[in-house]
């Protein structure tokens, strides 16, 4: 918002111009709520994709190779992959693929998008980000989040801003070490 206010008005634009009930697509299969119309994740996700899109945003991936040795781990974290893979197996080890994808970046900045379940928030801020920013991609990692106002609109189990923001700050600051913006958005 202060350093790259230009970035922080695309984000703002795309949210804007997404048409919520259009987005109101899924019909429920649970019990409770059988043939209620929810928000889509998948939708809003879809329109987001398409918005930031077209300011130039776009998904970003880091991969690296791990090992069941923590300290294997320890001495390649900071290696390129390649060397990683080398590494671990001049040491007798069984190099395993993997990778760290975050939704849209630009600029040094990551958004991820998250309509999805509560349990992906906290991976996307103590992983997602946190492997960005260490890695010197990114200096900032915003998170975006339906309110409880819309989260209630939506299947069970979605995270929703007041919620993980609560979770936020009872980790104190500086937890995690990432600089961090949370969006709530409403429809």
């Amino acid at each position: 918002m202060v350093h790259k206010p230009n970035l922080w008005e695309e984000i703002k634009k795309v949210v804007s111009k997404i048409d919520a009930e259009a987005c109101k697509t899924k019909e429920s299969k649970e019990k409770r709520t059988s043939g209620k119309r929810f928000y889509s994740p998948i939708e809003m996700n879809k329109r987001m994709n398409e918005g930031l899109s077209k300011f130039g945003w776009h998904e970003s991936r880091t991969s690296y190779w791990v090992t069941e040795d923590a300290q294997l781990i320890r001495k390649t974290i900071h290696l390129e992959a390649a060397q990683q893979k080398a590494q671990i197996e001049a040491a007798g080890g069984k190099p395993i693929f993997s990778y760290n994808q975050t939704d849209f970046v630009k600029d040094r900045t990551a958004v991820e998008v998250q309509f999805g379940k509560y349990s992906f928030v906290a991976y996307d801020l103590f992983v997602k980000h946190m492997a960005f920013f260490v890695g010197d991609v990114i200096d900032v990692g915003i998170e975006i989040l339906p309110m409880k106002e819309l989260q209630q609109e939506m299947s069970s189990g979605v995270a929703y801003y007041e919620g993980e923001l609560y979770n936020l700050i009872r980790q104190g600051r500086g937890i995690p070490a990432v600089p961090l913006v949370l969006v709530g958005i409403a429809p």
